[in-house]
């Protein structure tokens, strides 16, 4: 087994600018690793700490999601968000490439930065980040969150505790990630001029939302899938 998972993205521009990020995750504990010396005062756990926030100002000075990113949001602080671009995420087993936008392919990195940075609320999507699909649709994000989401409670009865096969415990995991995207949100608004990274942070909350709705609805926009020879 490898020591890390690697996730190499790169940005380039049409005036042949380029930007490289390499994500490492350590192999056993998927949390991301960090190289980031002096956090800027931004990244300040009290500053617009999120409302669910379980960690301590007293103990922990700055919050791990905020550190994690610092460096994506400083390099896109001045690059508006429909600006064009070619994105590529190489991993160890394929490589992604999508011309896009800069907003799509940042909320795609920051989605995986903001799973694995150790923030207790956010921890619960790390094996969706452990298994990144850059560029998912609604539906393929829906798909994959609700199937590892039963995955996890299939192994919470393996090892003893009660399955949440009802998905009435999911609703409330994803309101708080709603409100950690919230909270970064208002933190990266003191510190980037222009919206690209802004405008990531939303798509990510957006399909927080959809997909508390779609379970609201029973997942019914994803029965179809299922039941695709019965007659309508």
């Amino acid at each position: 087994m490898t020591e890390e998972t690697t996730f190499n993205y790169r940005f380039d521009f049409p005036d042949g600018s380029k930007k490289r990020f390499l994500i490492k995750l350590d192999a056993q504990t998927f949390t991301v690793k960090s190289n980031v010396q002096r956090p800027p005062e931004w990244t300040e756990l009290h500053n617009n700490q999120c409302t669910c926030c379980r960690l301590d100002r007293e103990t922990v000075r700055y919050c791990p999601v905020a550190v994690n990113i610092a460096e994506l949001i400083s390099s896109f602080k001045d690059i508006i968000s429909h600006e064009a671009c070619t994105v590529s995420c190489i991993t160890a087993e394929r490589t992604y490439i999508k011309d896009t936008i800069v907003q799509d392919g940042l909320s795609s990195i920051l989605g995986i930065i903001m799973a694995t940075s150790g923030c207790p609320t956010m921890n619960i999507l790390k094996p969706m980040a452990r298994f990144h699909l850059p560029f998912a649709s609604v539906d393929e994000s829906m798909f994959r969150s609700v199937s590892v989401y039963l995955l996890r409670q299939y192994f919470i009865e393996q090892r003893g505790g009660k399955g949440d096969f009802s998905l009435s415990v999911m609703q409330k995991y994803y309101e708080q990630i709603e409100e950690v995207n919230q909270g970064i949100l208002g933190r990266i608004r003191t510190a980037s001029n222009l919206d690209a990274d802004k405008n990531a942070i939303v798509i990510l909350n957006c399909l927080a939302q959809i997909l508390n709705m779609e379970v609201e609805d029973n997942l019914s926009s994803l029965q179809r899938y299922f039941f695709t020879d019965e007659k309508k």
